[in-house]
């Protein structure tokens, strides 16, 4: 398997994620909404590392390090995703790896992230992984 994870972080590059990303986020419209959306989050810390075969993205994971009084400074996972024809081949875990080796040398002691309750596939992926839930999160629309 001839793969190689690296950030994406031009406007090539992050065109180049708008299908495997549409997967996990559907309601995007168009690569240059995710590529606007990615950069914009850029300055908040968010990254984006993808998993490319050939020219071809077949994963993405995007994350962010931040701090808080509970848990100190943690990675926060925002997007993981695998292209369907490339699950069950350990990508998943492969692209986690990749972002737990950036969050230990950004001084964080945690992953966290968080699934819906309803992704009962990627719950059962997250507990292979070693991952055990926390915490139970609450949500309010505002608008």
């Amino acid at each position: 398997m001839n793969i190689e994870i690296r950030p994406a972080t031009t406007p090539a590059e992050l065109d180049a994620c708008f299908p495997v990303m549409l997967v996990l986020r559907p309601h995007l419209t168009c690569p240059s909404e995710l590529a606007a959306r990615v950069q914009m989050q850029a300055a908040q810390g968010y990254r984006l590392l993808a998993a490319w075969r050939d020219q071809a993205v077949i994963g993405a994971a995007g994350y962010r390090m931040q701090e808080n009084l509970i848990r100190g400074r943690f990675c926060y996972v925002d997007d993981l995703v695998v292209a369907e024809t490339e699950r069950r081949n350990g990508l998943g875990a492969r692209l986690l790896d990749a972002v737990a080796v950036e969050a230990r040398s950004g001084g964080c002691r945690r992953l966290t992230l968080d699934a819906g309750l309803d992704n009962l596939l990627g719950q059962r992926f997250y507990f292979r992984y070693g991952m055990l839930p926390a915490s139970l999160r609450f949500g309010l629309q505002l608008d």
